[in-house]
């Protein structure tokens, strides 16, 4: 039998998906701090899987591939540039033998550090960026495509439109750091909407902050569209004033002590459902 995929499976309510690997591996020591590469896909994939099973069987419906910032600008600081194609067909091929016919596999873009805004010759060189890791992704059979962590909605916009020419479900999520508003100040109301209307099948928010400091936004989001939302928050308390886990003295050495417990994440999970 064919397994659901991602818009059917939301038809009948909310899809629980995994996430947090690179922090979670660097604290087990597999994957450095600072650049937060994914190198562990292919000198630690034992390490990678393992990871992926804990996902799966924690009740994990969907697994991503472990591809953040395994672009060929985030790669080339590491000098694995040219590892490209190795990184996103391993990291796919892993979450896809973990998955089974129990969970679907998402293929994952991220933040590049060469958007710039109003600049057409780094819109194109984003465009080149996504393409090269997309291709390589539905390749391996991906079942749909996530783009995340995007504090530049122009780029997030991108996202949506190099991955919708594959001809799978897309799902868009941005981020918000310090100010509730994107990096170019479109708050989460107008950056739903512009993902939505770009073709985006899910949009939303991930990572930077907290259930406490996610769910406002999101709130908007869901007053402003009618489409599917994602929310993916980290399980780090932060202050009001700094609601970016990234930027407080603990990042990233110190953050057990800021971790939300189990109940802390249930309570969200209820809420946000």
């Amino acid at each position: 039998m064919k397994k659901k995929g991602i818009l059917e499976r939301l038809k009948g309510g909310p899809v629980l998906g995994d996430g947090g690997y690179l922090l979670e591996l660097e604290k087990r020591g597999w994957v450095r701090a600072g650049p937060f590469t994914p190198e562990v896909v292919l000198t630690h994939p034992d390490a990678l899987r393992e990871l992926h099973v804990e996902f799966r069987e924690a009740g994990a419906e969907v697994l991503q591939a472990l591809t953040f910032y395994a672009s060929r600008d985030k790669l080339a600081p590491v000098s694995l540039e040219n590892r490209l194609e190795d990184f996103n067909r391993s990291a796919v091929r892993i979450a896809r033998e973990v998955a089974g016919d129990r969970c679907l596999v998402a293929g994952n873009l991220s933040l590049t550090w060469m958007y710039e805004p109003e600049s057409r010759s780094a819109a194109d060189r984003v465009r080149k960026t996504f393409d090269e890791q997309l291709s390589v992704q539905v390749d391996e059979g991906v079942d749909f495509i996530i783009g995340e962590t995007f504090s530049w909605l122009g780029q997030a916009l991108i996202a949506v439109e190099r991955a919708k020419k594959k001809c799978l479900p897309t799902m868009v999520t941005i981020c918000f750091e310090n100010k509730d508003e994107t990096a170019e100040g479109k708050s989460a109301a107008d950056a739903a909407k512009a993902l939505f209307d770009a073709g985006a099948d899910i949009v939303g928010m991930n990572c930077l902050r907290p259930p406490q400091h996610i769910l406002g936004p999101m709130e908007q989001m869901r007053n402003a569209v009618s489409g599917y939302l994602a929310c993916q928050p980290v399980a780090y308390r932060t202050p009001q004033n700094k609601p970016d886990f990234t930027s407080l003295p603990e990042f990233p050495y110190a953050l057990d002590t800021l971790q939300l417990t189990r109940k802390e994440m249930a309570d969200y999970a209820v809420q946000g459902s």
